[in-house]
């Protein structure tokens, strides 16, 4: 994480741009089989108690990734509404000085979380909010463990996004990254890893989702398949989750006014030992919260279940009536719900006489009739 590219002797993995064919449960019990983490940031700042309680530590301790002599300051963490909904934010600043640039990270560091499902809603910046653009700065969602030793065999991170907006590591931006690492050495740089990229900007909000089993780890943007790892950088050991936001150097960039950057996180969510699909992840987070659940964690350190892969619910097939039965015709001045469809969040449609609305953006399969998939669809 946060670390240079200039010697990769793992593979590098070219971009993947692949649609995915959505299955999704119809119910989010298989995504907490195992225990689930899920935070909706629903707190009133960062010195609010439940947020300690909840396994979140915020850093203040100097030292790297990034600009060598800046501060990790506790108040670049904050917990306000942004575009309707409570979030965790980052903020980054830097006036071209190592003295003025101060980096936020914070991180459930309790190291209880390896196989499963990792997905969270970012609102990545191409631009500060305020002062001169330009800067490296970098930011991110990942998980890691710690490096016992140069080379150690067992060190495991997984860097689910990296976005430089400006670039960095001597590429143009903007840029993100997924990196999984074997290991490193930090002096002389040695990187032992294996990545995908995207060349685009991902301003704005997205959907960060890895999963991690079966020998592989799959990244996914916005449901889109991007990078898919194996071999030896399959994590080894238990990581914690982290977000951060830092400048990777001052390249280019004269001491003088201050740029403020800025990060926001909707939720994070965990499901131990399942792997989700990027629907059934997102059916399990619109569960949570249509049920007014802004956190919950049973997650455990123990290995109390397998890694499984959750299939979409059954359903029973009902027999023919006969005569056949007569559907209800669609509501005036509404689409008809039909299998085989890419609906949109908030696109309305009728379905036997009443009206529903997309919750999460999905294409319709026979099954998911609007009734049966209370997590996709809203009656109105």
């Amino acid at each position: 994480m946060g670390r240079s590219r200039t010697l990769v002797l793992g593979a590098t993995v070219a971009t993947v741009t692949a649609g995915l064919g959505i299955a999704v449960a119809s119910t989010s019990d298989a995504a907490v089989a195992c225990g689930s983490l899920f935070d909706d940031f629903n707190y009133a700042s960062r010195t609010d108690p439940a947020l300690g309680q909840r396994g979140w530590s915020i850093r203040t301790a100097s030292g790297g990734p990034g600009v060598p002599g800046a501060g990790w300051r506790a108040d670049n963490v904050a917990f306000p509404t942004v575009d309707g909904q409570k979030v965790a934010q980052l903020t980054a600043t830097t006036n071209g000085t190592a003295a003025g640039t101060t980096h936020a990270e914070f991180s459930q560091s309790q190291r209880r979380f390896l196989a499963g499902t990792y997905l969270a809603r970012i609102k990545f910046s191409d631009a500060p909010v305020s002062g001169p653009d330009g800067d490296h700065v970098n930011q991110t969602f990942y998980s890691i463990s710690p490096l016992a030793a140069p080379r150690d065999p067992n060190y495991s991170e997984l860097d689910f996004s990296e976005y430089l907006p400006n670039g960095g590591w001597g590429e143009a931006g903007p840029i993100n990254y997924q990196t999984s690492w074997y290991t490193y050495v930090a002096d002389p740089w040695y990187a032992d890893n294996q990545h995908s990229q995207q060349a685009r900007s991902i301003a704005g909000w997205h959907d960060v989702q890895a999963t991690v089993g079966d020998g592989h780890v799959k990244y996914y943007i916005d449901g889109q398949l991007v990078g898919d790892h194996s071999g030896k950088f399959y994590p080894r050991q238990s990581m914690s989750i982290d977000f951060n936001q830092w400048f990777i150097d001052l390249a280019g960039r004269a001491a003088g006014a201050n740029a403020v950057w800025q990060q926001s996180v909707d939720y994070v969510f965990h499901a131990k030992n399942q792997i989700l699909s990027p629907a059934q992840a997102s059916a399990a987070v619109a569960s949570y919260r249509s049920s007014g659940t802004t956190h919950t964690d049973t997650v455990s350190t123990a290995g109390d279940c397998t890694v499984t892969t959750p299939q979409p619910t059954a359903t029973t097939t009902r027999p023919p009536t006969t005569p056949p039965a007569t559907t209800a015709p669609p509501v005036p001045g509404t689409q008809a719900w039909a299998p085989g469809v890419a609906y949109a969040r908030g696109q309305v449609v009728s379905y036997q006489g009443k009206r529903y609305e997309c919750r999460i953006a999905h294409t319709s399969l026979v099954t998911w009739e609007p009734p049966n998939v209370a997590a996709l669809w809203l009656p109105l």
